[in-house]
């Protein structure tokens, strides 16, 4: 994955508030092994409600935009 991939999360983040199925876009790529990704998720009005540092197993890369 790359800067502005959009992502879907594979589970639920109840800490966070976010349940399985949340999309948000890639903000930052953190090398290392694994490498990491932060995740930024926005409410429909474009506000942020979330910024989680994932492995990529934890989401699905979609095709398209937010």
């Amino acid at each position: 994955m790359k800067l502005y991939d959009v992502v879907e999360l594979r589970e639920p983040r109840p800490s966070e508030q976010l349940s399985a199925g949340a999309v948000g876009s890639v903000v930052d790529v953190f090398d290392g092994s694994p490498p990491m990704y932060e995740v930024e998720f926005a409410d429909t009005d474009g506000r942020t409600v979330a910024m989680v540092t994932l492995r990529a197993d934890q989401v699905v890369q979609r095709d398209g935009h937010l």
